[in-house]
């Protein structure tokens, strides 16, 4: 019988095959079986509302966030364009604001414009 993988979504383990989809039981996120390569290969990067994200896009910051090694802050409306993926991981980017260069922030905290 072969193994039932792990949400590419949220990784959780409730997972079963639905005709010739995958199914996540706790986020509801379905996959195609035959897909399951292509997603081990490049991580899906979704942004806060589960928009896909690509090399370029221009995003949003959605809440007041602290920079580390900066006075100013992010503020919530800033935007950040012509990002790029950090390759492996699905919950990093890297970008500049009009004020702070060099910027990798956490998908959780944009939206995509």
């Amino acid at each position: 019988m072969p193994t039932i993988p792990p949400c590419p979504q949220c990784t959780l383990e409730n997972t079963y095959p639905d005709g010739d989809n995958f199914v996540c039981a706790d986020c509801g996120y379905e996959w195609p079986q035959a897909g399951q390569a292509r997603s081990e290969m490049a991580p899906v990067v979704r942004d806060s509302n589960g928009n896909l994200l690509a090399d370029g896009d221009t995003v949003v910051v959605i809440k007041d966030l602290k920079v580390k090694g900066s006075s100013i802050p992010l503020k919530q409306g800033t935007v950040i364009k012509n990002i790029r993926l950090v390759e492996d991981d699905a919950e990093h980017i890297e970008g500049h604001s009009d004020k702070i260069k060099g910027l990798v922030l956490k998908t959780c905290f944009l939206r995509k414009a």
